[in-house]
């Protein structure tokens, strides 16, 4: 009875405290964030090659799939978390509207990022809730599909009225930085392998009370691209919220209904979930979106001045990603049952037996199961 005691004080103090192990994964993350990042990237792609392959394989690629994402959700946070803690001294580069905007509400309203986080985690694993349901009927797979549209849709009107009616950005929360401690680290290795000569001219000089330095100077051949790259636009000088206008009447009118959309294009479906074939699903859901496109395209015209060419930098990102969005509409429903799938089936098979393009047909084959038995591989709200 008297060894049991001493065991105890054998065992490892990390193994009897689990927020120890926590803090040595954040650690390790936070000081490998590049291998991380790349590990990430490799098990993304392994689970895009696996779906379709073996029917029985779809939910455990799926599973993994949504591991991944939430796991690089987590260790986004945990990167921004020790990049801010960092001394102002270490140079930054240059943030892009997207991560300045996103950063702003996510920094000045605990709400704002709860719910951005929450709606990350559905969008995540929306798929895997379907192909669960899907085992149990499709009555079931139409209930899960339209209650997570739901879910989404109120998380987007809750965020639309967090940002004081502001558009919403995608993804709604700043997508991972990189460590300027590594990049340091890499210069430093860049430069023992240049020439002296060279290595004379990236020197910067450290100032010893302040502890900032100075850029170094440019190449006599390229100084005016030194300058350029200098150059502050108008909008590397507004307020972050500012990257966004605030939207009312036909404007507002054309972002709710456009976060709408998914809800009843997903009812639409579920109505005529009997008959793929049906065009009806397809129309309301594409009609919906393209005016709700053309209105906020009028709003622009009419309320902001100079018109589409008065809009910010970071609100052409977001009207150009919506606008290649729109491009899936031919992978979806009716257009999809009717038109794609066929045309697809004829692409495969000029492709068979062909070096390379076989690869790259039987992939397209194996996804072909996906788009036509699911619902959310198409889904790009």
């Amino acid at each position: 009875m008297e060894s049991i005691p001493k065991a105890q004080h054998q065992v490892p103090t990390a193994l009897l405290h689990p927020s120890k192990w926590l803090y040595m994964y954040e650690d390790f993350v936070t000081k490998n964030a590049s291998s991380v990042g790349q590990v990430e990237s490799a098990l993304r792609s392994l689970t895009y090659i696996i779906p379709g392959r073996y029917r029985d394989s779809e939910v455990p690629s799926e599973c993994v799939h949504s591991v991944v994402q939430l796991l690089s959700l987590y260790h986004d946070s945990l990167v921004s978390r020790v990049i801010a803690r960092l001394p102002p001294t270490i140079p930054r580069p240059t943030p892009t509207p997207h991560s300045r905007y996103t950063k702003y509400w996510v920094s000045h309203s605990q709400l704002y990022h709860k719910v951005a986080v929450i709606l990350r985690m559905i969008q995540y694993t929306e798929l895997l809730w379907e192909m669960i349901a899907r085992r149990r009927g499709e009555k079931v797979r139409w209930r899960v599909v339209v209650f997570v549209e739901i879910s989404k849709a109120l998380c987007r009107l809750l965020l639309l009225r967090l940002t004081n009616s502001r558009p919403l950005v995608s993804p709604p929360l700043p997508e991972r930085e990189a460590d300027p401690r590594t990049q340091d680290e890499e210069g430093e290795w860049n430069k023992a392998e240049t020439p002296e000569a060279e290595r004379s001219l990236d020197m910067n000089w450290t100032m010893p009370r302040t502890g900032l330095s100075l850029p170094s100077l440019p190449d006599v051949n390229d100084v005016s691209n030194y300058l350029i790259s200098k150059v502050l636009t108008a909008d590397d000088i507004k307020p972050p919220a500012a990257l966004l206008h605030r939207i009312a009447g036909q404007g507002q009118l054309a972002e709710v209904l456009y976060i709408l959309r998914p809800v009843i294009y997903a009812l639409a479906l579920q109505r005529w979930s009997g008959n793929k074939r049906s065009w009806r699903p397809w129309l309301i859901g594409f009609g919906m979106e393209y005016g709700c496109r053309q209105l906020a395209r009028k709003d622009c015209r009419e309320r902001i001045a100079g018109g589409l060419r008065g809009l910010t930098a970071l609100e052409r990102e977001e009207l150009r990603k919506r606008g290649w969005a729109m491009g899936w509409w031919f992978m979806r429903g009716a257009f999809y049952q009717n038109v794609t799938k066929q045309w697809l089936k004829a692409l495969i098979g000029k492709m068979k037996g062909k070096p390379l393009l076989d690869l790259i047909g039987s992939i397209v084959e194996d996804y072909e199961y996906l788009w036509d038995t699911y619902y959310f591989p198409t889904a790009t709200l």
